[in-house]
C-alpha cells in the first residue's frame, strides 16, 4: 500500500540535498583550515617550497643533527663505559651510594634549564628582529619603486628606460644586501639588474649595497636638477632610501654583534660537567640503559643549544635561517610588476643592452 507524501515531508526531502552540500562545504573548509595549520603548509608559506612533511622535518633537523651527532655518540659511549665499570664493580663507592652526586645533578637540571631557555629566547629575538628588518625592506623597496615610477616626470622617451633602470637598482640593493650579509662576493644574481659597467664596478667595491644606494641617490638628485620632481618629492624619496640604508645597518648590527662568548663558553662547560656526572646517578637504577638514556638526554640538551646557536645569526643558508632567497625573489617580482603597470612604462631589463646607463657618473 502506497501512502501519499505530505507537503511537509516533500519540503524536508527537497531541503536535504542543500543541507548536505552545505555540510560538505563546511567540512571542506574545516579540512583546509586544519591543513593550513600544519607545519608543511607553514613551511610552504615561509619559503615558497612545497615539500612532503617528512622532507620538511628532514630539512629542518639535518643541520642540527650534523652539529651534535658526534657529541651524542661520545656521550653514549661514556655512558656505556660507566655501565661496564659498574657491572664489574670497578666504580668507587662514593659514586654509587653518595647523595652528593644526586643533589648536584638535580641542581644542574634547574640551572641548565634556565640557561637554555635564556639562550633560546635571546637567539629567537635576534632571529625575529632580522625578520622584521627584512619585512621592512620589502615594504620600503615597494614604496621607493612606486615613488620613482609615479612622481618622476617623463618628458622624453629615453627617460622611461632610465626610470626602469633606477627601479631595478632598488631591487639590486636588496639582493646585494643579502649577499653582503652572507659574506659572499657579488655574484651573477645582480647581473640582470644593472648595466654591465655597474655590475663590474661592484666586483671591486668594499660595500656593494652602499654603492648601489649612492647610484640611486645620484639618479634622484639628477632628476631634481632636471626639474622632473620638486623638493618635497625629492625629500620623500631620499627618506625612503635612507630607510633602506638604516635597515642594512640594523642587519649588520645583528651580524657583527654575537651573543657574548663568555656566556656561550660557560653554558657549554656546565653542559659537559652535567653529562659527566649524570651517568653516576643513573647507573645504580637502570644499569645497561645508562648509555641510551645519556645519549638521549645529550641529544635534547645539545639540540636545544645548537638551535640557539644556529638561529642567532639568521642570514646564512641553513634550513632554519631566514628565507632570504625567497624574500629577494618577492622583491624583484613586485618591482617588475610596478615597472610593468606604471603609466607609459615598458618592462626592459638593463642586461638586454637596450637600456641606457644612468645619466651621471656612477663612481
Amino acid at each position: 500500500m502506497i501512502f501519499p507524501i505530505s507537503k511537509k515531508a516533500r519540503s524536508r526531502q527537497n531541503r536535504s540535498p542543500k543541507v548536505s552540500a552545505s555540510g560538505k562545504r563546511s567540512q571542506s573548509h574545516h579540512r583546509k583550515s586544519v591543513a593550513l595549520r600544519s607545519f608543511r603548509e607553514k613551511f610552504q608559506i615561509y619559503t615558497g617550497e612545497q615539500l612532503h612533511w617528512l622532507q620538511v622535518t628532514q630539512r629542518l633537523l639535518i643541520s642540527v643533527i650534523h652539529g651534535i651527532l658526534p657529541w651524542v655518540i661520545a656521550c653514549g659511549s661514556y655512558g656505556l663505559l660507566i655501565s661496564v665499570l659498574d657491572h664489574y664493580g670497578k666504580l668507587p663507592a662514593f659514586f654509587g651510594d653518595s647523595k652528593i652526586i644526586q643533589n648536584v645533578v638535580i641542581s644542574f637540571n634547574v640551572i641548565l634549564s634556565l640557561l637554555l631557555v635564556f639562550r633560546t629566547n635571546t637567539a629567537h629575538d635576534r632571529f625575529w628582529e632580522g625578520r622584521k628588518l627584512w619585512g621592512s625592506m620589502v615594504n620600503t623597496t615597494r614604496n621607493l619603486a612606486r615613488g620613482i615610477s609615479i612622481t618622476i616626470e617623463q618628458r622624453e622617451p629615453q627617460e622611461r628606460d632610465e626610470k626602469s633602470a633606477a627601479v631595478y637598482l632598488v631591487a639590486a640593493f636588496a639582493v646585494a644586501m643579502k649577499i653582503h650579509l652572507r659574506r659572499e662576493p657579488m655574484n651573477s644574481e645582480l647581473e640582470p639588474m644593472m648595466p654591465p659597467l655597474q655590475y663590474h664596478q661592484l666586483q671591486s667595491v668594499n660595500h656593494a649595497p652602499l654603492e648601489i644606494a649612492y647610484w640611486i641617490g645620484d639618479y634622484l638628485q639628477h632628476q631634481f636638477e632636471r626639474q622632473r620632481l620638486n623638493i618635497f618629492q625629492l625629500t620623500s624619496l631620499h627618506e625612503l632610501l635612507d630607510d633602506m640604508v638604516d635597515i642594512l645597518g640594523g642587519c649588520e648590527r645583528i651580524l657583527k654583534t654575537p651573543v657574548p662568548l663568555v656566556y656561550t663558553v660557560t653554558l657549554n662547560a656546565l653542559l659537559w660537567i652535567y653529562f659527566l656526572l649524570l651517568p653516576f646517578q643513573l647507573v645504580g637504577g637502570i644499569k645497561w640503559w645508562t648509555a641510551p638514556i645519556l645519549a638521549f638526554m645529550s641529544f635534547l640538551y645539545l639540540g636545544i643549544n645548537e638551535v640557539g646557536a644556529e638561529i642567532e645569526e639568521p642570514f646564512g643558508r641553513d634550513a632554519n635561517d631566514l628565507p632570504l632567497d625567497a624574500i629577494c625573489v618577492t622583491i624583484v617580482r613586485n618591482l617588475e610588476h610596478i615597472i610593468q603597470f606604471a603609466p607609459c612604462a615598458r618592462v626592459l631589463r638593463p642586461a638586454s643592452g637596450n637600456v641606457l646607463d644612468l645619466p651621471r657618473k656612477t663612481a
